[in-house]
């Protein structure tokens, strides 16, 4: 029969990547540090490969699962001399999941499992202390309630807090209290569950622990959860049944959670919680303050001198910060879990670098420690500290980062706004689980309770959101959708800024600036730029633009896009006089108002990037993107007309010229107008077309290279022709290139080296790239454009159905963040493969969104391109997927 369920002891192997995979990530670190000789309570772990095989088989437990879980259950008896559901030394046990890749929060424990009216009578009995036995149930009863009959927990708070009467704390009910909160637990339980009891039978109570957390991993909040972190949902998750070991029995005892740095600064200190006379799930919640890590010195010196000797063993044995939960009884120290802990951009930066110098870890490992995700949080922004403003509260700083929008208190509600495209901040009083959706979709995070490791800090912190948690001032009202803070009400829908990093919330809009990057992350860049291979490039239009990219790494531009350079209200006045010429004449006179701005543009990003290459992009829209709508024309005819009607004779001449003008306007519009614009008259088709605007360009790129390199700076501009699907259209527009080029250089008495190539964003030139590459110097790939054309995809109109397909899983990943590999990524190899074939000395490079996507670098590293180009802020990024991917391929 297969082996299903295994003790701690029994567990071979549990730190490797196969045993995480068997037992979960936190059975595998339970079944270390029982190797290890820490003080763990006994338990065993039913496998991730059981889960599985239930969900597969309609949810039924596989045969013999049961029978193991007897015998082990037989084994904890024997050990602990307890038994399981009897009125004598009862045992009980916790229930929790855990699957082998960390996902704190997002499945399901039950604890105290094995109480029932019996039992408890045992429990204080065995114990000494009816208080706690009978504290113990009642705590049971909602957990089990909420998670295993998916009862609301509102409903249990409300009663607990109704016997709290609003100033105590729950430690403070008294026995009759608490079996008063059980009566009324129960009466829950009856009413939600149509008449039917809860359920008083021990083993009843485990079958149905097992099965809600194997359900659970197919949960709302877990399948939303995989889904953001790019988790595969067949994993499954393992259960790890343990003794129960209580930190709710009196003063000496107590629960908590300790880093063995600071997940959010880094900093080499033990960080953390802890409550006394609780358990775990009190810390987690927020329904009590706890106290600092550092105060248990004081309360239980004992204890914390323990607590330090192992904590610093375990992050020495896994050579990564650790996350670890403890439970104190009667002054024994017990622990729980340990992983690696979830850490913020700048954590992960200075603990990968100080373990490095600390002799822990080598520098390939450092750099595998920091996600790209985390190098992406660096580069949020900060409030600035110029501004000189008072926060209306203060609470903790939970996940750093500074973020502004209005105020919403639902999770559904945020959710449904952020599609729409506000900016929101969700505000509870505490998160759970089930807001996890609503904290996906907020700018941050808010609440009025909880600590640093309550639920929203470490999802706020793993997202790499910015979060104040505890901030106790608020006094939050979901009926009126509203909270106050003294005298001052904020409802919903009004602007709020919170500062992650501080603690702080402000009323408004608050000014933010850009983070300065410190010298661990310029060591780990360092590290970074030693071992990848490609080059990173940078997507900028502006000389501010290319100064930003090169102060984060950038080495060399790899998209300029000259249509960005004509929407300023003089240019873009200028760019439509152009379009509305009669002919050539007037076409050419505008094109010449157009060149000195195109110039002093070039000019700007040629000395920001001097020594590095610069790749030019032709003109590539339609023209009519230039112009008003059709609607904004008509729209602004019909008030024109209105206005005729009464206007005044001299009122008249005016309002009749501008009318005529709009009508002017309009008729090119339609003239310019087009089915499907993305595929009409753009890019090379509109420069062999109207051939004067390519030459406008070339020479105000020529003209600036010129004035550049006259002045001693190096330059090497590279002109890249858009939209091209046939060799001879590139030829065209190539030929008038260099014809001008020649022209300007001869001009200026000067010799700047520049090469000529093409935008790869067509199937058929993907296809036909051998020919093209022929005539060409560089492809570079338009993935966007490509995306679209090999899809049939619109990226402007797709938003409407592209969510629901990757949530159905038609789409794995939405294609125009992440690459398709399997089509487009298949056309990009086809056109690598020809074009290096028929032109070796081929440069190749991408310069579209895919550019700055971790998975998608990795791909273009495999293919040998040469560079990739992304936006100035996912430089950093870029640079550290290229030495992932690196890392990646040596194994």
């Amino acid at each position: 029969m297969k082996k299903w369920v295994y003790l701690f002891e029994e567990c071979e192997l549990p730190n490797s990547k196969e045993g995480k995979l068997l037992y979960g990530g936190k059975g595998a670190a339970l079944a270390e540090m029982t190797r290890l000789g820490l003080p763990v309570p006994p338990g065993f772990i039913i496998t991730t490969e059981c889960c599985k095989e239930y969900h597969a088989n309609e949810k039924i437990f596989p045969e013999g699962m049961w029978m193991q879980v007897r015998e082990k259950l037989d084994h904890l008896e024997e050990r602990l001399g307890k038994k399981f559901g009897s009125s004598e030394n009862p045992l009980l046990v916790s229930v929790r999941s855990g699957a082998p890749v960390s996902m704190p929060g997002m499945m399901d424990t039950v604890l105290n499992l094995g109480l029932n009216d019996r039992t408890v009578e045992g429990l204080a009995k065995q114990t000494g202390d009816e208080r706690f036995a009978w504290d113990a149930y009642r705590r049971f009863i909602s957990m089990f309630g909420e998670i295993v009959l998916g009862i609301e927990h509102e409903k249990f708070e409300r009663v607990l807090d109704r016997y709290k009467n609003g100033w105590k704390q729950d430690s403070d009910l008294t026995v009759e209290e608490l079996k008063q909160v059980v009566a009324s637990y129960k009466k829950i339980v009856f009413t939600e569950e149509s008449g039917l009891a809860f359920p008083e039978n021990a083993e009843s109570q485990l079958k149905m622990a097992i099965a809600a957390v194997f359900d659970s991993w197919m949960g709302k909040r877990a399948v939303d959860y995989r889904r953001v972190h790019r988790i595969s949902e067949d994993l499954g998750t393992a259960v790890t049944i343990q003794a129960m070991v209580f930190g709710n029995m009196g003063e000496t005892s107590g629960t908590g959670v300790c880093f063995t740095r600071n997940p959010s600064t880094g900093e080499k200190v033990l960080y953390g919680e802890y409550l006394t006379n609780a358990q775990g799930e009190d810390v987690v919640a927020g329904i009590r303050t706890p106290k600092p890590i550092t105060k248990l010195a004081e309360e239980m010196p004992e204890v914390y001198k323990q607590l330090l000797e192992v904590t610093n063993l375990l992050e020495k044995h896994y050579r990564d910060m650790q996350d670890i939960e403890f439970t104190i009884e009667n002054g024994k120290l017990y622990m729980l879990q340990t992983r690696s802990g979830k850490r913020t951009g700048a954590a992960a930066v200075r603990v990968a670098v100080a373990m490095f110098r600390e002799g822990l870890i080598d520098k390939e490992t450092a750099l595998k420690r920091v996600s790209p995700e985390q190098i992406d949080q660096l580069l949020h922004p900060m409030i600035d500290p110029e501004v000189k403003v008072t926060p209306i509260a203060v609470g903790l700083p939970a996940s750093p980062g500074a973020a502004q929008g209005i105020v919403v208190f639902s999770p559904d509600e945020a959710e449904e706004l952020a599609k729409q495209g506000e900016k929101v901040i969700l505000v509870r009083r505490e998160t759970s689980p089930d807001d996890f959706h609503g904290m996906v979709a907020a700018e941050a995070i808010l609440t009025q309770r909880g600590g640093m490791t309550s639920h929203a800090a470490v999802v706020a912190r793993g997202m790499g959101k910015p979060c104040v948690a505890g901030a106790s001032a608020l006094n939050i009202n979901y009926s009126h959708n509203e909270f106050t803070v003294g005298d001052l009400t904020i409802t919903k829908g009004e602007w709020i800024t919170i500062d992650g990093s501080t603690g702080r919330v402000f009323k408004g809009k608050v000014p933010t600036v850009q983070p300065k990057l410190d010298e661990d992350f310029e060591m780990l860049m360092s590290w970074a730029d030693e071992t990848r291979r490609l080059k990173i490039r940078a997507n900028a239009d502006t000389g501010n633009d290319a100064a930003l990219a090169r102060k984060y790494g950038a080495e060399g531009i790899g998209l300029c896009r000259t249509e960005h350079m004509f929407f300023g209200e003089e240019r873009l006045k200028v760019m439509r006089e152009m379009i509305m010429a009669r002919g050539q004449g007037e076409r050419e006179k505008a094109l010449e108002k157009l060149l000195p701005f195109q110039k002093q543009d070039f000019i700007e990003i040629f000395r920001a990037m001097h020594d590095l290459p610069v790749t030019i992009r032709l003109l590539d829209p339609p023209l009519h993107e230039f112009l008003p709508s059709q609607i904004e024309l008509f729209e602004e005819l019909t008030e024109l007309k209105f206005k005729a009607r009464h206007a005044s004779p001299k009122q008249m001449d005016l309002l009749l010229d501008e009318i005529a003008e709009k009508r002017r306007i309009l008729k090119r519009v339609e003239h310019l107008s087009e089915a499907n614009p993305m595929l009409g008259l753009r890019g090379c088709r509109l420069g062999i077309l109207v051939p004067e605007v390519t030459r406008m360009q070339v020479r105000a790129i020529f003209e600036a290279a010129c004035e550049v390199q006259g002045s001693g700076l190096n330059v090497f501009p590279e002109v890249m022709i858009p939209l091209v699907s046939t060799p001879e259209e590139f030829i065209h527009q190539a030929n008038l290139v260099r014809e001008i080029a020649r022209q300007v250089m001869k001009e200026n008495d000067m010799e700047v080296n520049f090469t000529v190539g093409t935008m790869i964003e067509l199937p058929r030139a993907a296809l036909v790239a051998d020919k093209i590459a022929k005539v060409a110097e560089f492809f570079s790939f338009g993935t966007n454009d490509l995306t679209q054309t090999t899809f049939g995809l619109s990226r402007d109109d797709s938003g409407r159905f592209l969510p629901l397909y990757v949530e159905r899983k038609i789409y794995p990943d939405d294609p125009f963040q992440t690459l398709d590999r399997i089509g487009v990524g298949e056309l990009i190899k086809i056109a690598v493969e020809r074009g290096r074939n028929a032109n070796p000395s081929l440069k190749i490079g991408i310069c579209g969104e895919h550019g700055g996507d971790p998975r998608s670098i990795e791909f273009f590293d495999s293919l040998g391109f040469d560079y990739v180009s992304c936006s100035p802020f996912r430089v950093p990024i870029a640079r550290l997927s290229a030495a992932h991917s690196v890392l990646s391929s040596v194994g």
